[in-house]
């Protein structure tokens, strides 16, 4: 009994540790490491096979380079994990060896410079679990994003491939190349959409087709139609939509086919994300990040912002607060913005309790306002003691003491004293 008691002890007052701190994180820990898109293709000689094309995108700021001589060089592993998806039994695996060079050194810290690769992989139909795995040969640091895919068998009358976004088409001795859009990233200055996709017909036709554009968190939609006339067999189709207003969000675009003359259809989807210029990646809901303002913005600022009758409008003058904030006006990249909502996505990843996101709470409020604590005392087993943690800024010569009452990890603020509240700190 005596030992049990000692580790008691020891349990309760040795834990104590360091949150988080702002000068180690840079903005782009909550943006992917790297992106991925998967693509399905017919397979010309192998009937019982689909080809899924897995592609990567691996911005230069996210690897580490060395330099040697006049020019910086990269090296990374990419590998592919396929798994049966209800047992999680590995079918297969295969890996790679991906290596870069520049002689700018600005390249090798932007997120702007990407490295684009992919592999082709014939699969049997069926639900895959897919593991892409990015290891760093410099740093031997890994990362790795896994994905759930159902590959479909291709209708033998008439079917569509996935669809691929483009960023750009670029010409060679070779014919047309593409540059993929693997992040399926769009911004508000987009107007153009382009994609490439083909048709698979057992016979000659015309086929209508039709293009719908939805934004899934509004009642936006663009639909449009065209004819095209398909020979027997693989037909490539490069297309675009034009003159778009992108929002942020979330889009689908539905691809359908229709033979006008055998009255068959078959369609494909795509997910579209789009941004907006300037803002953090973690920003998908601009009501939302205007809500979220409610720690640095005053009670008028934000009336005033919420007040606009228009999506247009809510987001000028939300863009327009935080261009106030700028250290430089002239900056492109707004460092008090994105620190504010690294510090909300942040509070969401770990201080949500009780259903309430983590922005919500009194330990999200707490380090949106003020950043990470100096130090942290945690108590989660003391005897005769609800669970409390003590958060020590010592700049501000404030701590602050939150208490679990429930036991299950709502920690609420002990006696807040806002008369000495001194704002949000930069």
């Amino acid at each position: 009994m005596k030992r049990f008691v000692f580790l008691f002890i020891c349990l309760a007052y040795a834990i104590s540790a360091q949150v988080e701190s702002s000068e180690d994180v840079n903005i782009s820990k909550f943006e992917p490491v790297f992106y991925t898109d998967f693509v399905q293709y017919k397979t010309a000689d192998d009937t019982t096979k689909i080809r899924l094309d897995v592609f990567f995108q691996v911005p230069y700021a996210n690897i580490q380079f060395v330099k040697r001589g006049d020019a910086f060089y990269a090296e990374y592993n990419l590998s592919v994990v396929f798994y049966e998806a209800k047992t999680d039994k590995v079918i297969f695996e295969r890996i790679w060896k991906e290596r870069i060079s520049t002689t700018d050194f600005d390249e090798t810290i932007s997120r702007k410079n990407f490295n684009m690769s992919y592999k082709s992989f014939p699969l049997e139909a069926g639900n895959y679990k897919i593991k892409c795995i990015l290891e760093d040969t410099d740093s031997r640091k890994t990362h790795s994003y896994t994905y759930n895919v159902s590959v479909k068998k291709f209708n033998s009358d008439l079917a569509v491939s996935g669809i691929l976004l483009v960023k750009d088409i670029m010409k060679n001795e070779k014919g047309d190349v593409i540059v993929p859009n693997v992040s399926r990233i769009v911004t508000n200055k987009d107007t153009t959409l382009r994609f490439y996709y083909e048709i698979y017909s057992s016979d000659a036709a015309d086929a209508e087709i039709t293009y719908l554009l939805e934004h899934l968190d509004s009642e936006s939609k663009i639909e449009e139609k065209r004819t095209i006339s398909v020979n027997d067999g693989a037909n490539i189709v490069y297309d675009s939509l034009s003159t778009l207003n992108f929002i942020l969000g979330t889009y689908k675009l539905t691809m359908t086919v229709t033979d006008v003359n055998r009255n068959i259809s078959a369609k494909t989807q795509k997910i579209v994300l789009s941004k907006i210029t300037g803002l953090p990646n973690s920003i998908t809901d601009i009501d939302k990040a205007i809500e979220q303002m409610i720690y640095i913005a005053s009670p008028a600022d934000l009336a005033y912002i919420k007040e606009g009758k228009t999506y247009e409008e809510r987001l000028t003058r939300f863009l327009a607060f935080w261009d106030k904030k700028k250290p430089n006006p002239k900056m492109t990249v707004n460092p008090i913005m994105n620190e504010y909502y690294r510090r909300v996505e942040y509070a969401n990843k770990n201080f949500k309790a009780f259903g309430n996101e983590g922005w919500r709470t009194d330990m999200g409020m707490i380090y949106i306002t003020f950043g990470p604590p100096s130090y942290v005392e945690r108590h989660p087993f003391d005897p005769n003691s609800k669970p409390y943690e003590i958060w020590d800024y010592y700049e501000l010569n404030r701590s602050f003491v939150f208490v679990d009452q429930t036991g299950f990890g709502d920690y609420r603020l002990l006696n807040p004293d806002y008369s000495r509240w001194p704002g949000y700190r930069y």
